[in-house]
């Protein structure tokens, strides 16, 4: 897969992750520069999870992401379409609920979870709107999302050079570190073509939550979006 829209194949985005597996916490860590450790430390923030809180974590891949809320004292549950991915975060950390799952149909009942959070992962599912409503409804009324995706910087001529990078340089550093470098192709697009920070808010709220809102990481090279159920 060469390039993205919102119009993406299941299949085709499963296998992508599938591939990228092996070195996608390496990866990532060498792409952000080691940005992705310090904006998962604001999602868990953001969050709030408390011991004795069921936290969903959607597209949570190897289960990096899951871990501090675990270590919070929540029970969180990491969940993911790709089984490739599950796989390797099943080994590494074999005491986390790791379970499959189609982000447009959880396999949760209404009303689970006191948080659901997403991170780096809206993007790639099929129908995003969809998405959002299925977390909403796994979510109990009053609970909280987090959503923490790339965006637009701010600032016109550093988002001039971030676009530059992420379609020219991300593809060829992806071919020093990743199992799959092809696979960073539609990655880099994909960010390209994603809504900007209001956009994802307006999502947000056509897919029934309440009050969103955002905050700028990185001068909006990420942004991270909360709302309530």
């Amino acid at each position: 897969m060469t390039r993205a829209d919102l119009d993406k194949q299941p299949g085709d985005v499963r296998r992508m992750f599938d591939a990228v597996a092996r070195r996608y916490d390496l990866t990532n860590d060498v792409l952000s520069l080691g940005q992705d450790r310090r904006w998962r430390r604001e999602v868990l923030d953001a969050v709030a999870a408390t011991a004795g809180e069921l936290v969903l974590d959607l597209a949570a891949g190897t289960g990096t992401s899951s871990v501090p809320f675990a270590e919070a004292g929540a029970t969180v549950v990491p969940c993911d379409f790709s089984l490739g991915m599950l796989k390797v975060g099943k080994r590494a950390r074999p005491a986390l609920p790791f379970t499959a799952g189609d982000g447009t149909r959880l396999p949760f009942a209404d009303g689970t979870f006191d948080a659901v959070t997403i991170s780096f992962g809206l993007r790639n599912i099929v129908d995003p709107a969809a998405g959002l409503a299925e977390m909403r409804r796994v979510t109990k009324p009053g609970g909280r999302l987090v959503v923490c995706e790339f965006s637009h910087p701010v600032n016109a001529g550093f988002r001039k050079v971030y676009i530059e990078y992420l379609m020219r340089a991300l593809p060829r550093v992806a071919r020093a570190v990743s199992s799959s470098p092809d696979a960073y192709v539609y990655l880099a697009e994909s960010i390209r073509v994603w809504p900007d920070q209001r956009g994802l808010a307006e999502l947000i709220r056509e897919a029934g939550w309440t009050r969103p809102q955002w905050r700028n990481l990185s001068g909006g090279i990420v942004a991270l979006h909360r709302a309530t159920a």
